[in-house]
């Protein structure tokens, strides 16, 4: 299969390129804006399907909008009636075609140029009037001001925010190009215009608010809920703004003669996770908690976990090393210590349900 992306080297097109050149049984042809519209014609002869992406949204001059937008589109509708054939076409509209600035102007004539060629030949074509579209690539300081916001921050560049209540309704770049794919693959039948889903609603403000939390937490290592939804989109759009030399940030290292210990990040709700390494023959811990819980995992060595009951007096031992994974967890209630049994230096993962709070540590010291 042959598909043709207008606008190929863009925000939207460029992700969409990235996941079409993952199928062996499509063929990509580019336009771009290095290419004429005079090869336009001879293009859409020889596919199967368009993406029509290419646009206009920040000219120097008014008319720019509709050369780019309308006309260009219509360009695209001459050519499939010329070729004799129907090319299924998605067009890459804006919710600005409801307005009656010259951008939303040009966006809705192009939309008529495509429904006038589907009223005349049923030629299949798919609209989609999207909202801001956000994820990586997408230029900073141009006409997204979640790229624009997600550099700058990141950058320890100044944001202007003149009112933090204006509302934003986005969706992400994945979303879309899911979407487009969906419909090249399934052709919907009696469908003109296409929504894509999620969208996520928020405002200026807390869109800003959000992305300072995510370069806050390198320093703080309290991890943002970046798992699900709207969050985890976000996160993964602001760290695609990180140049190489930000790839990387330090952490903290405590060490004394028994090793070294570090923590690794902490959740708001979840816990934390950190590392600590033991010489042989060593022993660390040595108390026992009330509430909190640790899980253990030894990756490298061999170690001897001792169990106490700080009331009862019972005792348990375990024996865990790096050649088997085993979760070791502490009980609230036993006092616990891990001894490094091994040759080696033993090194072991740590995740404990709450973050530490040196005025409420809940660790007593009691000897196993």
């Amino acid at each position: 299969m042959k598909v043709l992306v207008t606008g190929a080297d863009g925000f939207i097109g460029k992700n969409l390129c990235v996941t079409l050149r993952c199928r062996d049984d499509i063929e990509i042809v580019k336009f771009t804006r290095e290419s004429s519209s005079a090869d336009l014609p001879g293009l859409v002869a020889g596919v199967d399907f368009i993406f029509h992406l290419a646009g206009v949204n920040r000219p120097k001059e008014e008319k720019a909008f509709f050369e780019g937008n309308a006309d260009l589109t219509k360009l695209i509708c001459d050519a499939i009636r010329t070729s004799g054939r129907k090319v299924p076409v998605i067009l890459s509209s804006s919710i600005q075609a409801e307005r009656m600035n010259p951008y939303g102007r040009s966006k809705l004539q192009a939309e008529m140029h495509l429904l006038n060629l589907y009223m005349e030949t049923e030629n299949p074509v798919y609209i989609y009037r999207l909202p801001n579209v956000f994820g990586k690539w997408c230029k900073p300081n141009y006409n997204s001001v979640v790229a624009t916001f997600c550099h700058n921050i990141s950058h320890d560049l100044p944001i202007q925010i003149n009112d933090p209540s204006v509302p934003l309704t986005l969706v992400h770049i994945d979303d879309v190009v899911s979407s487009f794919v969906g419909v090249m693959s399934e052709l919907p039948k009696e469908t003109l215009y296409v929504d894509v889903e999620p969208v996520y609603q928020t405002t200026v403000g807390e869109l800003a608010d959000q992305l300072v939390q995510f370069k806050k937490s390198r320093e703080s290592l309290v991890v943002e809920a970046v798992g699900d939804g709207f969050v985890r989109v976000l996160y993964a759009t602001y760290i695609s703004h990180l140049s190489p030399d930000q790839f990387n940030y330090p952490l903290k290292k405590h060490e004394d003669p028994r090793g070294v210990f570090v923590e690794m990040l902490k959740t708001k709700d979840s816990g934390q996770f950190s590392f600590f390494t033991a010489h042989p023959g060593i022993t660390r811990g040595g108390h026992y908690h009330h509430v909190k819980n640790e899980k253990f995992l030894v990756i490298k060595g061999k170690a001897r976990f001792g169990f106490r009951h700080i009331v009862s007096d019972e005792t348990c031992e375990i024996f865990t090393s790096g050649e088997q994974p085993e979760i070791v967890e502490t009980v609230p209630g036993w006092s616990h210590d891990i001894t490094n049994v091994g040759e080696d230096e033993m090194v072991v993962m740590l995740w404990a349900n709450e973050n530490f709070n040196p005025e409420k540590p809940d660790t007593v010291a009691y000897k196993v």
